[in-house]
């Protein structure tokens, strides 16, 4: 479905819905619209966050479903449809988020280092577009690497993982390997750089810490 296509790795913030004319109905919320004067376009947000529009025709109140039809560009259902397009990305710019990494842990922590150094993470491989780096603006060092890979890695037998390389002061990355949700850093000098599971089994405010100390390895000498 169009909704699907579109609002995937998305996720609504709720209050911006109120604010953009959603009604919280229940378990969901509901924004209705008028287009081209003919039809009232129904969009639903439910608990999963999943996305659901329905247009219905004002004269006759039946649901119109023309404008699903993929080829119907140049005809009138084809404006309907892109109407409803333009209607679900202004909806999805002004309300939701997306999901960067596979771990909520991930996604906060990846923006609070937007919000504290200004960078969001870089994703420099086709091969792994899962994986993305920080880096200092003024140096270009690395700070910080998030990945989502199997848990085998970390001898996790656990689906897959998130996981990020920070690096630290050379002694005090042994102490914190005997520690949960640590493991010596993934393809990177295990000497300096540790990874560290992003599955909240660690606080963000030590996550950030970590970071913190690992970027200011990426400073200017």
């Amino acid at each position: 479905m169009l909704e699907d296509s579109l609002f995937k790795n998305y996720y609504p913030y709720y209050n911006k819905l109120l604010e953009y004319g959603f009604k919280k109905k229940g378990v969901y919320y509901l924004f209705e619209k008028k287009i081209n004067d003919l039809f009232i376009v129904e969009i639903k947000v439910d608990s999963n966050f999943k996305v659901k529009g329905k247009i219905f025709d004002m004269d006759t109140e039946e649901e119109y479903t023309n404008f699903r039809v993929e080829d119907s560009l140049g005809t009138f259902s084809g404006t309907i449809r892109q109407n409803f397009i333009d209607l679900l990305i202004d909806i999805r710019n002004n309300c939701f988020y997306k999901k960067t990494f596979l771990s909520e842990q991930a996604n906060r922590i990846s923006l609070l280092i937007k919000k504290k150094y200004g960078d969001s993470p870089i994703f420099k491989w086709d091969k792994y577009p899962t994986l993305g780096v920080f880096q200092n603006k003024d140096t270009n060092k690395w700070y910080a690497l998030v990945m989502d890979i199997a848990g085998e890695k970390f001898n996790l037998n656990i689906g897959n993982v998130t996981a990020m390389n920070v690096k630290l002061d050379v002694n005090e990355i042994p102490s914190l390997l005997k520690k949960k949700g640590f493991y010596p850093a993934y393809h990177m000098n295990k000497k300096y750089w540790i990874s560290v599971l992003l599955d909240d089994s660690i606080s963000d405010e030590v996550i950030m810490e970590l970071i913190d100390e690992s970027y200011q390895f990426s400073k200017k000498k």
